[in-house]
């Protein structure tokens, strides 16, 4: 881009944008603009949202009542409670270390609010009082991510073991519907939730406080995610490998009752699996809201088309909601119709007619309340459509990516299938190379498809999007809008999105709850269901089908992952640009350093990509060093002989385990995080923003090989599990070996990318900006006699980066050397 192109940006922005920050982002008047041929005003509209979000509460508490008000055997109804008692002393935990971690952020959000210049109405609220009101919103925003992860480990601790028990009617349908149902509960609660916090900023806090209230509710939610997704990805694999070794070293069955790690391992399925994916998913829903949000008041410098976009974009995640529910009763209906009293079916296929049924109705509703409510924009007549396109183009990718990962992930896939024949002659060797080729396969392909999908949307925003956001000369900010509308579309079937994700967890604890029951051994059970329950049990069948549908489970698992990652990046690039906006006074100076010839600009390139190798190390090294410990205690304290099944106090201390080192692994990488954030911001904002780019980039790539790779060896283990019938052979032994190698890789480090992209570019914003507000000086005025503003390095800025830099050094060496397993072998490096 030339630099003449920017030359005539001043002239219309200045007013507007002269002090373009989030402590000065001022809603419009939502009741300024009607809808609807003139009906009804834009903030009565979004108000009848927020009945539709309560509707959506509703079902998702009748779907949690139903599933609790199932059938199911008491001796898999204690197990159940047992794992759901072991997570909320989990959840506990985290929750106190959510809010120890609160505290710096806070201090920054403090400081930062207090020192930014605020005019207009916002001027008269009290700083002190106005740096309270965001922190409550951080606050509110932490406790939506905690409440729908305790919310989603309820209902799933309900779910396991009433699809154990529905699978010894040796008809398949229960074993399917019960883990959906449980999913859909989750999702529309997450979303729904989500939706209603969001919605009452817009309709019910003043104008001039929304903008700042949002900064503050979507990094607190961001932090609270970020600490539930790491964390919870570190213990579940923890205790997923302890258990899984266990097969190995003793030869003893999947999920053997007397294996004192299989409690650790339900328990880590709910914390990586379910409360991680949950305050995840409700995260990415805000985060990608907020920054819509703030390029929309930054950018349209119109408040009548602040007012249309804004409605019109939340008008769409109400039909979001909408379209999930009549999608989900439509395709029950087929799916109950086909497979209700079938004896076997393919679990992945409702699953997968579901998102498809969902991505159409999702389209059509788009383009139809598009034209209804925009039928003119800007003075376009057909701005309607080029929106609902771009959307459109996103919501393609909530259906595509999924198919595409399942050509690297599913059971079916000849990948995976790859796998298992390069293990039989090759053991754990050729499994391993061979599942790292189907990650690095899927994430050449999950990228040729972001790209053709957000270069159809760059190509629809040519077409005269720039309109919506009139700015002087050349500059057209549009396919920015664009890229962050194809994150909003990503995300358009948000309920069914996060069901089919929240259906893994289940599938894998309803097959351990069988086990771990040990119903066959009860006395008389047979007789005891037939009277109590009305069916004959069908052990042999019950035990084929939970074991098929685990496979389903683990690869729409996989298949939500990317979708969540591509969210991630695609939606940073709005935010990326509000700091661009913020530090080039509404993009009247400085763009030309964003170029390979500025030199910070390209170091900060460089630099994101190691900081994305860092923290796949460190992540991995806190699972390896857990492990490790919890195979050590689990060794000593099975007792094969004997006993039924493991002491309470002996699975308890496994737990135990799990969480320690998942704390400590998670402090070290969030303060890595943290301190390296404040020092990258402090050294120059267009070395800070190469930094960011840069870590979305590499990020995205890593999150997706790792993801793939590890659910094409998750997957391999479980075909030699079901379809092989090869348990307890040297090539189920491959497969173990396998499995646990991507254990790391699929649920600890790629999941955990997501949330660490969002949490940086979400608390850079407010980081660059403070140190701009301490590096900037004057180097004119604009032609309406505004200051325009540069940064330049000072001591102050220069000491703060070193100090800073110093400190995350510190945390970066601990995730290491202090995660270290500690044996006899001595080393001096």
């Amino acid at each position: 881009m030339k630099l003449s192109r920017l030359a005539g940006v001043a002239a219309l922005l200045a007013p507007a944008l002269a002090l373009a920050n989030e402590a000065n982002l001022v809603l419009p008047d939502l009741a300024s603009q009607t809808f609807l041929d003139g009906a009804v005003n834009g903030r009565a509209l979004l108000m009848a949202g927020i009945v539709v979000s309560v509707l959506g509460l509703v079902f998702g508490l009748v779907q949690y009542m139903q599933l609790k008000a199932l059938p199911v055997h008491r001796a898999m109804l204690e197990i159940s409670e047992l794992i759901y008692e072991t997570c909320k002393q989990y959840l506990i935990t985290q929750g106190k270390f959510i809010l120890i971690l609160e505290v710096f952020i806070g201090a920054v959000i403090a400081v930062y609010f207090s020192m930014a210049h605020v005019e207009g109405e916002a001027a008269t609220v009290p700083t002190p009082v106005r740096v309270l009101i965001i922190l409550l919103f951080s606050l509110i925003g932490i406790a939506g991510s905690y409440g729908v992860a305790w919310y989603g480990i309820r209902v799933n601790t309900f779910a396991n073991s009433r699809a154990a028990f529905s699978s010894l009617t040796g008809k398949p349908f229960g074993t399917y519907a019960i883990p959906l149902k449980a999913g859909m509960s989750i999702g529309m609660m997450l979303i729904s939730t989500e939706l209603l916090l969001m919605l009452a900023i817009l309709c019910f806090v003043p104008g001039y406080l929304a903008g700042p209230c949002f900064i503050g509710f979507a990094v607190g939610e961001s932090l609270g995610a970020s600490v539930l997704r790491i964390a919870g990805g570190i213990f579940t694999k923890i205790a997923d490998i302890g258990s899984d070794l266990m097969k190995i070293v003793f030869k003893i069955k999947e999920d053997d009752a007397r294996n004192p790690g299989v409690i650790a391992d339900c328990v880590g399925d709910n914390a990586g699996d379910s409360v991680g994916p949950s305050a995840d998913g409700f995260e990415t829903y805000g985060v990608t809201g907020v920054a819509l949000i703030t390029f929309i008041l930054l950018a349209a410098t119109d408040t009548a088309v602040q007012v249309q976009l804004l409605v019109w974009i939340f008008v769409m995640r109400v039909m979001m909601v909408i379209t999930s529910f009549l999608s989900y009763v439509i395709n029950d209906f087929i799916a109950k119709s086909r497979y209700g009293n079938a004896d076997k079916m393919n679990f992945e296929h409702p699953l997968t007619q579901l998102v498809i049924l969902t991505s159409v109705l999702s389209v059509v509703v788009t383009f139809v309340a598009s034209k209804l409510l925009i039928p003119s924009i800007a003075g376009d007549a057909d701005m309607w459509w080029k929106l609902s396109a771009i959307i459109t183009c996103g919501t393609a990718a909530g259906a595509i990516i999924p198919e595409l990962i399942k050509v690297f992930t599913s059971t079916e896939s000849r990948h995976v299938r790859e796998v298992v024949t390069a293990s039989k002659e090759g053991g754990p060797s050729l499994n391993v190379i061979s599942g790292l080729v189907a990650g690095n396969f899927s994430a050449y392909w999950m990228g040729i498809v972001l790209v053709a999908l957000m270069g159809a949307a760059y190509w629809v925003s040519l077409m005269g999007l720039g309109k919506l956001f009139p700015i002087a000369g050349n500059i057209d900010p549009s396919p920015v809008f664009a890229f962050g509308l194809v994150a909003f579309g990503f995300l358009g079937m948000g309920p069914v999105t996060i069901a089919v994700d929240s259906y893994g967890p289940v599938t894998d604890n309803a097959q351990s709850v069988y086990e771990l029951s040990l119903i066959e051994s009860v006395p008389n059970v047979k007789e005891e269901i037939k009277k109590d329950f009305g069916f004959e049990p069908n052990f042999e069948k019950g035990k084929e089908f939970l074991e098929e549908n685990d496979g389903a489970g683990n690869t729409f698992k996989a298949t939500a992952k990317p979708v969540l990652i591509g969210t991630a990046v695609v939606g940073s690039t709005t935010m990326i640009f509000s700091i661009l906006f913020s530090i080039t006074n509404g993009l009247q100076v400085g763009i030309e350093n964003l170029s390979l010839v500025h030199a910070p600009f390209l170091l900060g390139l460089i630099l994101g990509g190691a900081v994305i190798y860092w923290f796949t190390g460190a992540s991995m090294q806190a699972v390896s060093t857990g492990a490790y410990r919890a195979v050590e205690f689990i060794k000593k304290n099975i007792k094969l002989e004997g006993a039924e099944k493991a002491s309470v106090s002996d699975s308890r201390k496994v737990v135990e385990i799990c969480t320690k080192y998942a704390q400590a692994g998670m402090f070290n990488i969030f303060l890595t995080i943290f301190f390296s954030t404040l020092a990258f911001a402090c050294v120059e904002p267009y070395f800070f923003i190469g930094y960011l780019i840069s870590i979305a980039l590499f990020g995205l790539y890593q999150a997706v090989f790792m993801a793939n790779a590890g659910g094409a060896w998750d997957n391999a283990k479980k075909l030699v599990e079901t379809e092989l019938k090869a348990k307890g052979t040297e090539l189920h032994a491959a497969t173990v070996v396998g499995d646990t190698v991507g254990d790391p890789f699929k649920d600890t480090s790629s999941v955990a990318l997501n949330p660490v992209i969002k949490f940086t570019t979400l608390f850079g914003l407010l980081a660059v900006e403070l140190a701009y507000e301490i590096g900037k000086v004057q180097s004119g005025t604009d032609k309406l006699g505004k200051a325009i503003y540069v940064f330049k390095a000072n001591p102050t800025t220069i000491g703060l980066a070193a100090v800073f830099f110093v400190i995350s050094m510190v945390f970066v060496y601990r995730s290491f050397y202090g995660m270290r397993i500690e044996s006899g072998v001595k080393s001096e490096a």
